[in-house]
């Protein structure tokens, strides 16, 4: 059987991680998002905002974390893996922030493709900020149309998540996906 790599990306607080706990309540595989273990972590070390400090270490931080979570993710025996980012989202970040990269970036997320990819558009509703998210409203507006640029690169086609309570999200994500099971 062929696990079937499902990426949810988004803006920062668009309800993502609120998707994927839900998800992972009804029993679905999920990879948690990583970025905020990372910025824990260099917090630790009294780096407070390491994406900010040094976007390049981050970023190679978040790749490398992200590509063993697609690998673990080819091990699985489930129909689906459900992951809370995906590795374009690390490429789109930078560029965002108009931060040069490697060619290596593109190279991974160019040989690890996912099978769907689920979009969840800046909602201002539901959007705080936190210690580890640290962008305005605005920002999350741009960076959302950096991911569906960089996402399309990779030859994605986005599929637009509506607003809704987290029960209809999943409902729309699983009527999508049962064709395909």
């Amino acid at each position: 059987m062929n696990t079937q790599k499902i990426a949810l990306i988004g803006g920062p607080g668009t309800g993502k991680t609120t998707l994927i706990t839900a998800l992972k309540a009804k029993g679905y595989h999920c990879m948690d998002e990583i970025s905020r273990q990372i910025t824990l972590e260099a917090q630790e070390q009294g780096i407070e905002q390491l994406f900010l400090e040094d976007p390049l270490l981050f970023s190679k931080q978040l790749l490398l974390g992200r590509q063993n979570q697609f690998l673990n993710a080819e091990t699985r025996s489930e129909n689906y893996v459900f992951f809370d980012r995906g590795l374009p989202d690390v490429v789109a970040y930078l560029d965002y922030l108009d931060s040069p990269y490697p060619e290596s970036f593109k190279t991974v997320c160019t040989q690890h493709k996912y099978d769907q990819v689920f979009i969840l558009k800046p909602w201002e509703a539901i959007y705080t900020q936190d210690n580890e998210r640290y962008e305005s409203f605005e920002q999350a507006l741009d960076i959302h149309e950096f991911l569906v640029k960089t996402y399309a690169e990779y030859g994605y086609t986005c599929i637009d998540i509506p607003f809704g309570t987290v029960e209809s999200r999943i409902d729309f994500i699983e009527n999508y996906l049962t064709p395909n099971a």
